[in-house]
């Protein structure tokens, strides 16, 4: 049975309002003030509040604030009911994140519908909700030990036969096999190393101190780092020849830490080396444009559809049975996270079987932040 919660300090209007939804078939809680309504939704997460605004205590206002803040509460849909229906007063609560207004005085069938509607669109997207869950549950049940395995696999089996015939290996295929365990150990290593940093990123997207505390540090002519890592990776890759770089030597500071900035370009260019067609062009490109410090990597290859642009995410990769791929799909959105978390954007634009870009902006230094 759905419960909804009703916050009201005149006790003839709360018992309207109850009546009215539990004839409707609802359950109902009640409050008469807002520190009241606060405690009776974190112990009993009611699948709806109505509440009023004016209110002894706490107001409205602090009850919906005080409830977003919380993530056991934090999508609870929540109807403000006033007779303080204001322009002004009704865009406040909005952007506080109230899902609707009801004006007093009101009758049954408005409250109804108002209570209805919202609990519609709940629905749906809960629903959505769990589908993304279950895709996500589904693509790491079915990636991370493929992608464990294969690399450890490499490791043991390249061991075992330096160890069982090394007495009759000659030293080209002892540095062979040798060579063939230190790129399988890399590849665990960084598989390893981006589950634990995605992880850390998580953490520091919820503790805004942290955040504001790495907005504090730039880097000197961040063109040398992008240089350095995208050339390492075109060779890397064996696609030196494929590779069209394009620096602006103008920008003098970018607000990043050399660290980060190193993860992002390594990661986008390494992803557009990966996805592209072996003989084609990868493009990088670096400009200063009005305050922000910009990359773009251009490659020709699988590209995206919309939808897969929209539903990037960790541990997610697309048309896997189509495509060999290696990788646990943590790259991109690692980018995304530490570019956020100094202020700027990742924005991706594709054609599918075409081209992608993804274009990474972060404001130049500490004076410029645009946003």
């Amino acid at each position: 049975m759905v419960t909804i919660l009703v916050v009201e300090d005149e006790p003839a209007i709360l018992e309207n309002i109850r009546e009215i939804l539990e004839f409707e078939g609802y359950q109902t809680l009640c409050a008469e003030d807002g520190r009241e309504a606060v405690d009776i939704a974190r112990r009993q997460c009611p699948d709806l509040i109505v509440c009023d605004i004016m209110m002894p205590l706490m107001n409205g206002y602090g009850v919906l604030l005080a409830l977003r803040s919380e993530p056991s509460t934090a999508k609870i849909p929540f109807i403000f009911l006033t007779a303080k229906a204001d322009r002004t007063a009704m865009r406040y609560g909005m952007e506080l994140g109230a899902d609707d207004y009801i004006s007093k005085p009101f009758n049954p069938t408005e409250l109804i519908n108002a209570i209805t509607i919202r609990l519609k669109k709940q629905e749906a997207l809960t629903g959505e909700y769990e589908k993304q869950i279950d895709e996500l549950r589904n693509s790491v049940f079915t990636m991370l030990p493929h992608e464990l395995r294969t690399p450890l696999l490499g490791i043991i089996g390249y061991s075992e036969l330096l160890i069982m015939d090394a007495p009759v290996l000659d030293r080209e295929q002892i540095i062979e096999m040798a060579q063939n365990i230190q790129r399988a150990s890399q590849r665990l290593y960084r598989l390893i190393e981006n589950f634990l940093m995605h992880a850390q990123l998580e953490i520091i997207s919820s503790d805004p101190e942290r955040q504001q505390s790495l907005r504090q540090f730039s880097i000197e002519y961040p063109d040398r780092v992008v240089e350095r890592v995208v050339k390492e990776k075109a060779n890397e890759h064996g696609r030196e020849a494929n590779l069209l770089l394009t620096l602006d030597s103008n920008v003098t500071y970018a607000q990043i830490l050399e660290d980060d900035l190193n993860k992002i370009v390594s990661e986008l260019v390494d992803n557009a080396f990966k996805f592209s067609e072996p003989d084609s062009v990868v493009q990088v490109l670096t400009e200063g444009y009005d305050g922000w410090y910009v990359i773009s990597f251009s490659d020709y290859g699988r590209g995206m559809t919309p939808e897969q642009i929209d539903r990037v995410g960790a541990y997610m990769q697309f048309e896997r049975k189509l495509y060999e791929q290696q990788g646990s799909g943590l790259g991109l959105i690692i980018s995304r996270r530490l570019v956020e978390l100094y202020g700027g954007q990742l924005q991706i634009e594709s054609i599918p079987h075409q081209q992608t870009t993804v274009r990474v902006a972060v404001p130049q230094d500490l004076t410029d932040v645009s946003n």
